[in-house]
Order: structure tokens, then sequence, then C-alpha cells
């Protein structure tokens, strides 16, 4: 893929996954929509398929975003949620008109005629992380770079990393290096 666009981060959970479309938020931010058609990319991507995309509903779609990772990261420091993120959230939620459907395979896909149905599919997912009505806790990344809002559904609810293939490997690869330059003469 070009640089000018770059890989999405795929994850299990779909909110989360939706505000890892932008990263590195505190250092060299990377965004990952940076055009309609990019939407309508990670929205097929993660099963929300929908033919086009305007500008002002990739507008939309910011916003919400950035209010799922503004709740998130309230929820995950234990802080009280943002009236304005909330507001958002659930302006989305109620918006959309995507309904679910049973697949042969025993799978859930949905049915959305448009980006305003995908995005209250997005909004309701968050509300259901964030009422706890799933079993995990939000977490943010220990990468002083990313610090991305990820919903942690590990055993123990210990993880560190919004992504081990990305910021936990980027981290561990930095404290080798710098323990190799104290000790030059140490062993691989």
């Amino acid at each position: 893929m070009s640089p000018e666009f770059p890989d999405f981060r795929l994850g299990s959970v779909l909110a989360t996954s939706f505000t890892a479309t932008l990263t590195e938020r505190h250092g060299d931010a990377v965004e990952r929509i940076p055009t309609p058609q990019r939407l309508v990319d990670w929205l097929t991507v993660n099963g929300l398929d929908v033919d086009s995309c305007t500008t002002a509903e990739l507008d939309l779609a910011r916003e919400l975003r950035e209010a799922i990772h503004a709740a998130a990261t309230a929820t995950a420091l234990q802080e009280v949620l943002p009236a304005p993120a909330v507001r958002v959230i659930n302006e989305h939620s109620t918006r959309g008109r995507a309904s679910a459907v049973l697949t042969p395979e025993r799978e859930r896909r949905w049915r959305v005629s448009g980006v305003e149905d995908a995005l209250g599919v997005i909004a309701a997912d968050t509300i259901s992380l964030i009422a706890g009505e799933r079993d995990g806790r939000f977490a943010l990344c220990a990468s002083p770079t990313c610090r991305a809002a990820f919903f942690d559904a590990s055993q123990s609810r210990t993880r560190r990393w919004c992504d081990m293939n990305t910021c936990g490997n980027r981290q561990k690869k930095a404290r080798f290096n710098a323990s190799h330059r104290k000790n030059p003469g140490s062993a691989p």
C-alpha cells in the first residue's frame, strides 16, 4: 500500500478498531481514512459494506471517531465521560437504521444502506462496551506516542499495547537497543 494510504489496523473490537483509523495521536499522527473512499474501504473490511461516501460523511465519521476515543479514554482513566462525546455517540447510534442478519454459517452480518447506518453500528458497539455489556476493560496503549484506547478482553486484563505487532514490538525493540548501548559487550 502506498504511504499516502497506510494499512488499516484491524482488531476484533469494532469501536476501538475505528478509533485506530488515526494512530500515533501523540507523535506524528497517521490518518488512515484520509479520503471518503478509504472510509468505504475500512467499512467494507469490517463488514459494513457501503457503496459510497461523501466528504460530509467522512467528516461525520471522524467526529464520531474522536468522540469514541474521548469516551474510551475517559473510561480507561475512570474519569467522567465528556458530555460532547456522549452526545455525538448517542446521535449516531439513534440515526442509523442497520439490521443484524444471520448467515447460514451462523455469523452475524450487518445490512446497512449507507455510511449513516454503518456509523450507527459503530456507535452502538461503543455504547455496549462503555456500558460494561462485554467482558473486558478499556486501557490506553503504553506507547508514549500512541496512547490509543483499546478494549482489553485478555484473561488477565493486563495488556499494555493497543497492538503488539506495532506499538509493543517498537517499544520492546527500543528497550533492547537502549540496554545494548549501555552494555555494548553483552551477547544478543
